[in-house]
């Protein structure tokens, strides 16, 4: 919704401010998306009158004119128009000025002759022919109606410098679609009174009786009213309401059709003016369509309707899709002399429903969908007759006919003061609180029950009343307070795990996704699983919105690949991301599945299987999991044979890593090698120390040893590490694994490996005999392994 503040006058006197305004209605409730002056653009533009007209002494299409400006001397300018003459009085924009767009003016010279500025079109300034329609379209604009002053500004002279703001009204609030509803809450914000305008017709003739009859039949229509204006004079709108109309973001096009459309933005209730010559027998009949019916709507359209939809028809057939866009035939024309004036309010989900049949919405299906207030069709009505006699464009027809059966009971509710400051926090007296209600015209009686005007069908409870009294109170008084149980309130041990795996991550480089749980079945085979495989078994989707998305996916490697896939079709060199995905797994007959949460890693350019273990390392000493060791796997059809690992967790396989086979990674069209890995976070949370115990520093030196040993290449750096660990005992403090060597010196099928061994005492410090002990008990510890030390 799109106000005027000039037109927000009428109602109640606001002087703000456009971010002083806009910031307080936004606090009280009726947020303001932004606001702008509509002369902004127009810099430097006077009125000026035209002295004289030369023709130019080496052009034949231009003319040199005097131009008084208001300045010591009249300035030349030239121009091509046509429809100039001596006294003629235009817009003049002078040296350095500024028009709509950005065009920048400067004096120049046109064919050798001076040119101080330029004498301006409506359109130059921003302005369409439907704003300015005594216009010549081609010409310069030559300002007829109203005394100008030489020299004036433009922007003044016109009236061009109204604020439009622009309001973003929520679907329980219909009654600010409107002047009236906006400048209600502006007047209660600013704790302004409110004045509303009292639509009345001094004069009118004859009886509504003998031009119309209205018969509704559908419970759809909610209220219909309608007046008859006759000699009608069709002709265009007063410069004032075109301007109004021209700031909401409305064309003006002919006295009666502006009439509707002001009204709709005055009061929020959608109008529609009949030809009454296309009114069969002066008889309207509102019901459903039938099957089969079709109407031409004024776009030019052949709508076809069905029984669903509501329609205002005659003894002929529809003339108006009810609630959403009236027909061709029963439109406004030139010649037309008698009009019916409709204002009827229709069920919201009917209108609803019907736009979205024929895909078409418009601004009185916008605002019937949210529900408006059938109170507000007399008003209206009356209204728009009152401004055809104001603009002399008719006379109205005594009588209305006014088809209400079902009046709706207002809201009462009980005002309780110590539940609302109980609920608020806040100790606002009664008082003030009566005066909250009031300026937003709730009716406070004695008995402290409060009647809930009919355009407020969205409050039915205390607690309604309570937001009401607090937007008007203030939301940034109310202290701010602790819920009782805040102190109580701690993050599970599952949700500490989780944001430590985020935090571990993402200090490693990594950044996090989120995938859909919902896969296709072919991505299985994407990462060949077998046939047989038990991850297969996947819980399939009832309703699904298409076999991609049919089944809830067992494991979550086919969305990291596809997200890695799409990273480097967008030629992105390296990428290094992390999800915490959920699993599905089924639990048995009509049983719900198991969601088990596992983290998937996966990388691509400059990195390696080493790199991707690195980060599986450091992560599970982050998490504190002690224990993880990493063991070769050559069966797993999704990776590298070689170039694959399974985690191990006491005894338990926690996960997988490595290098995605490469038939793989061709199906998702990924060239470098790409690794990823898959880790069950419930049995790392098992398995994760969940007391962390601290040691002193040392007193005593430590005594290091490095061991270069060689064994078999099957046998495991692992399962080395853990027999010196256990060899070590207490005195061990760290054991590192720092070298690899295969070459000419080693026999074949063997492999060196060297070890860091760190030795410390708590009670003492350590001799060389201790050490060479301990080093000589690991070496036979390791003998069973084929394990020896190297010569």
């Amino acid at each position: 919704m799109i106000l005027s503040y000039k037109w927000l006058q009428d109602y109640t006197e606001i002087d703000a401010a456009p971010r002083a305004y806009a910031e307080a209605m936004s606090m009280s409730g009726s947020k303001v998306e932004g606001w702008e002056n509509l002369a902004d653009e127009i810099k430097n533009v006077v009125v000026g009158k035209v002295l004289s007209i030369e023709k130019h002494p080496d052009a034949d299409k231009l003319v040199v004119c005097q131009v008084e400006v208001g300045g010591a001397e009249p300035i030349q300018i030239c121009t091509g128009a046509t429809n100039l003459y001596p006294g003629a009085v235009v817009p003049v924009a002078l040296h350095d000025s500024y028009l709509p767009g950005g065009v920048h003016i400067k004096k120049g010279k046109l064919r050798g002759q001076v040119s101080n500025g330029m004498m301006c079109s409506f359109a130059e300034l921003g302005l369409t022919e439907h704003d300015c329609p005594d216009q010549d379209a081609d010409g310069i604009m030559i300002l007829k109606d109203g005394s100008y002053t030489v020299g004036e500004d433009i922007v003044t002279a016109l009236e061009l410098d109204d604020l439009a703001v622009e309001f973003e009204i929520t679907s329980n609030r219909p009654d600010c679609l409107s002047m009236i509803g906006l400048a209600r809450e502006s007047a209660a914000t600013f704790r302004k009174p409110l004045r509303l305008p009292d639509p009345r017709v001094e004069h009118e003739s004859g009886d509504i009786g003998n031009y119309l009859k209205v018969d509704v039949e559908t419970e759809n229509c909610l209220r219909y009213a309608a007046k008859v204006v006759k000699n009608v004079k069709i002709g265009p709108s007063p410069k004032w309401m075109r301007d109004r109309l021209r700031v909401c973001g409305i064309r003006p096009i002919s006295n009666i059709v502006d009439i509707t459309n002001y009204v709709l933005l005055e009061y929020g209730s959608p109008m529609h003016a009949f030809d009454y010559q296309q009114v069969k027998n002066g008889h309207i009949i509102v019901r459903q369509a039938r099957p089969g019916e079709t109407l031409e709507t004024l776009d030019g359209v052949v709508r076809h309707l069905d029984e669903t939809m509501m329609v205002i028809a005659d003894e002929q057939g529809p003339s108006v899709v009810a609630g959403v866009m009236g027909g061709e035939k029963s439109g406004i024309a030139d010649d037309t002399t008698t009009i019916i004036f409709e204002s009827a309010c229709f069920a919201g989900p009917s209108v609803r429903r019907t736009s979205k049949k024929l895909g078409l919405r418009t601004e009185s299906s916008s605002r019937y969908e949210k529900g408006l207030d059938p109170e507000t069709c007399i008003s209206a009505l009356l209204r728009a007759c009152q401004l055809v006699e104001q603009l002399g464009a008719g006379e109205v027809v005594g009588g209305v006919i006014d088809c209400y059966p079902a009046p709706k009971a207002p809201t009462v509710l009980h005002l309780d003061a110590d539940y609302t400051n109980r609920f608020l926090g806040t100790e606002i007296p009664k008082e003030d609180m009566v005066k909250y209600l009031e300026s937003l015209e709730f009716e406070v009686r004695a008995d402290d029950s409060i009647v809930v005007p009919s355009f407020r069908a969205d409050v039915a409870h205390k607690a309604d009343v309570a937001e009401e009294i607090a937007r008007l109170y203030g939301y940034d008084k109310i202290p701010s307070t602790l819920a009782q149980t805040a102190d109580e309130a701690e993050l599970t041990r599952e949700q500490k795990f989780a944001r430590t795996i985020r935090q571990q991550l993402v200090g490693m480089g990594l950044y996090e996704i989120i995938t859909y749980t919902f896969i296709s079945p072919k991505y299985y085979d994407n990462i060949r699983l077998p046939a047989d495989s038990r991850l297969r078994d996947s819980v399939t989707i009832r309703n699904p919105l298409g076999e991609d998305t049919s089944v809830m996916r067992t494991t979550a490697l086919p969305s990291m690949l596809d997200i890695l896939s799409k990273n480097y079709a967008n030629r992105n060199l390296s990428c290094r991301l992390f999800e915490l995905a959920t699993v599905y797994e089924k639990a048995g007959d009509d049983q719900l599945p198991n969601e088990p949460e596992h983290l998937t890693l996966g990388m691509y350019g400059d990195c390696d299987f080493y790199t991707i273990k690195g980060v599986c390392q450091g992560l599970l000493d982050g998490l504190k999991v002690p224990g993880c060791r990493f063991i070769p796997c050559a069966d797993h059809p999704t990776f590298h044979p070689g170039r694959c690992a399974e985690i191990e967790l006491d005894g338990k396989i926690v996960g997988v890593i490595g290098e995605v086979y490469p038939e793989v990674a061709a199906s998702y069209g990924i060239k470098p090698r790409t690794y990823i890995a898959e880790l069950d976070i419930a049995s790392l949370l098992a398995g994760a120390v969940e007391t962390v115990t601290y040691k002193p520093l040392p007193k005593f030196p430590a005594s290091t040893r490095d061991l270069a040993l060689v064994c078999d290449e099957e046998v495991l750096v692992g399962d080395i590490t853990e027999s010196i660990q256990h060899s070590a005992g207490k005195l061990l403090e760290k054991v590192e694994f720092f070298d690899i060597y295969r070459g000419k010196q080693l026999p074949e099928g063997k492999k060196s490996v060297a070890f860091k061994i760190v030795l410390r005492s708590e009670n003492e410090t350590l001799t060389d005999k201790h050490a060479d002990d301990i080093v000589a008990k690991i070496l036979k510890n390791l003998a069973p392994l084929g394990v020896s030390l190297r010569a």
